[in-house]
């Protein structure tokens, strides 16, 4: 009983893995993340450097929540990217057809997500440096949050993202849809980098400890309904 677990555990992790690097494949070619999402995350935090006509001090105060908005914004068009890989030349028929755990395909595309995000976190980390002046106070802390971060945003927004598209309205549902389900990471991640990037005195981990739960719970409930939304 124990072994037949151990397998179907280990076929899950290897679907999933294979889900992944097709999706990652399909990004390296594209360069989508590189050539449009990550340009576009750049050229937010520039405008909002702008918008605000602050000095440093004041950019600094405003980095954690201003870093991100637009690691939200960002994921949108990364999370409809992934989605609409599974439409073109209806690969999500060939993935039901090939026996594949929903829930594997589910861990493989929000992985892909994941990685792509971690991507842009670090360039957009960068950037808050460089235009902003942020120091990195604790970068502990920093790398924790933004993995923690990045985990609730790719697990809830892949299986958004395949609600939206079960609608038939990806593009346009998809922000609506997504954007207030992560307040939570919004909020826990900007005050856990207040503490990281020393922009306020405030208790990081405690914050740290909220987006580990809803990291946790999107990952147990996205595995257990996205094929219910990919039938859909």
């Amino acid at each position: 009983m124990l072994n037949r677990e151990v397998r179907q555990m280990r076929e899950l992790f290897t679907d999933a893995g294979l889900v992944a690097t097709r999706d990652l494949r399909i990004e390296a070619r594209s360069r989508v993340l590189l050539n449009q999402v990550a340009p576009f995350a750049l050229l937010v935090l520039v405008l909002f450097g702008f918008a605000l006509d602050a000095d440093q001090l004041t950019l600094r105060t405003f980095a954690p929540g201003l870093f991100w908005v637009t690691v939200l914004l960002a994921a949108l068009l990364a999370v409809q990217r992934s989605a609409s890989i599974e439409h073109a030349d209806d690969a999500h028929t060939g993935l039901r057809l090939s026996g594949m755990a929903a829930a594997s395909v589910f861990l493989g595309k929000a992985a892909a997500v994941f990685i792509q995000l971690m991507v842009l976190e670090v360039l957009l980390t960068i950037g808050i440096v460089v235009l902003y002046g942020s120091e990195l106070d604790n970068p502990v802390l920093l790398a924790v949050t933004a993995v923690a971060a990045a985990v609730g945003v790719a697990t809830t927004g892949t299986l958004y993202g395949a609600l939206a598209s079960g609608l038939g309205a990806r593009d346009t549902l998809l922000p609506i849809l997504l954007l207030p389900v992560l307040a939570p990471v919004l909020i826990g991640a900007t005050r856990s980098f207040d503490d990281a990037l020393g922009a306020a005195a405030v208790d990081g981990w405690a914050w740290l400890g909220l987006l580990a739960v809803f990291g946790l719970v999107a990952t147990v409930l996205g595995a257990l309904a996205y094929g219910a939304m990919i039938e859909d």
